[in-house]
């Protein structure tokens, strides 16, 4: 969740739940100018060798239980300019890869948002915001 004017502490009162991570807006500079960042509330999951689906079914579950106090701070955020968003960021490199002949490797590739967790989104407000980014060295074609 992310607010100009509702701090990370504020939220973590307002639902009963500590975050994982914090954001304080204003804390990100670049030079020579600051970067306007939000207050941020997060609750994270970097456990490797799940698919991202396991990965938000796991944060989903966490948030679950808290889910009426946590639509009504993203209706308090979004009157603001704030909200809830669900954040995927994955990283395609060798080691998402099974090795070949591993049988019991995981094949983190392809995933689905199931309907429990389409009806969470729908009922905070949460936007879907994913990145992928290739980090597999490029073959020098010269």
């Amino acid at each position: 969740m992310y607010s100009r004017h509702i701090s990370a502490d504020d939220m973590t009162a307002q639902l009963g739940v500590t975050p994982d991570e914090v954001a304080v807006r204003g804390s990100r500079f670049t030079e020579p100018a600051v970067v306007p960042v939000d207050h941020s509330w997060m609750v994270v999951c970097r456990q490797q060798g799940l698919r991202v689906d396991e990965q938000v079914t796991r944060i989903l579950d966490r948030l679950h239980p808290h889910t009426d106090r946590i639509c009504d701070l993203t209706g308090r955020l979004a009157r603001t300019g704030g909200g809830a968003v669900l954040h995927i960021v994955r990283y395609f490199n060798d080691t998402d890869q099974a090795q070949p002949g591993a049988a019991d490797a995981p094949n983190l590739f392809g995933w689905h948002l199931d309907r429990k967790i389409l009806d969470f989104l729908s009922a905070t407000g949460a936007e879907l915001d994913i990145d992928e980014y290739d980090l597999a060295e490029a073959e020098d074609t010269t």
